[in-house]
């Protein structure tokens, strides 16, 4: 099963007058679809777009994988451990949350800041909270989350390079950047491709694209 949804189609959500907005790739918020609540270990893939000086400010998670990918300008992180840094473009920022976490992420710079943010359930309920920062993420190396049973895979390709997709029970592919050709169809900037129990297949740029490959290997959580 391969299946493309579009940027255009994500739920909209944010807040304009705080200069926040958010687009949804999931069931999220004050958006429900039932037929749309996850897939894989995924239960979001958010594109947030923060004005200067706009941001969450502080709220709590638990039991819950949060992996953040910026696109453009600085991410400003705070959390209740004591964590504290400033997640650039190629820089990919793990918050494993665990039996619960507060943060605040702001856009304390002078200008846009783009970043995509996905979720992931952990299989198994509770820990201790944790944090990870890789700076400047090589092309191809991949970054293990293993509460999730998941791995992302950040690929930057040129014109007309393929990439293999992992042979996995569920892959997400999030484009950032450019157009990838799947299975003959394009996939844009923004857009997203769920591929479930498919093997041997293969990305290939049409022109300089970045994409973030999810391979999961456990559905969700053992619990409820």
């Amino acid at each position: 099963m391969i299946q493309v949804r579009r940027g255009e189609g994500r739920y909209r959500g944010g807040d304009e007058a705080a200069g926040i907005e958010s687009l949804h790739a999931f069931s999220f918020s004050g958006f429900y679809d039932p037929s749309n609540v996850r897939f894989g270990a995924l239960v979001a893939c958010n594109e947030e777009r923060l004005k200067a000086g706009s941001g969450f400010d502080e709220h709590q998670h638990r039991d819950m994988e949060i992996v953040t990918w910026v696109v453009e300008g600085e991410l400003t992180h705070r959390d209740s451990k004591g964590n504290r840094h400033v997640v650039r473009p190629g820089d990919v920022q793990h918050l494993s949350t665990g039996k619960g976490v507060k943060h605040v992420e702001r856009n304390d710079g002078d200008g846009p800041l783009r970043f995509v943010q996905m979720w992931l359930m952990p299989r198994k309920p509770g820990g201790r909270p944790a944090y990870e920062l890789v700076r400047g993420i090589a092309d191809g190396t991949p970054l293990a989350v293993e509460r999730a049973g998941a791995m992302l895979h950040v690929r930057r390709l040129v014109d007309r390079e393929r990439t293999a997709l992992p042979d996995a029970p569920w892959v997400y592919v999030h484009v950032v950047r450019g157009t990838v050709v799947l299975d003959g169809e394009p996939v844009r900037a923004g857009d997203a491709a769920r591929v479930a129990g498919s093997e041997g297949l293969e990305l290939t740029a049409a022109g300089a694209a970045e994409v973030l490959v999810w391979e999961m290997n456990a559905a969700g959580p053992e619990f409820g």
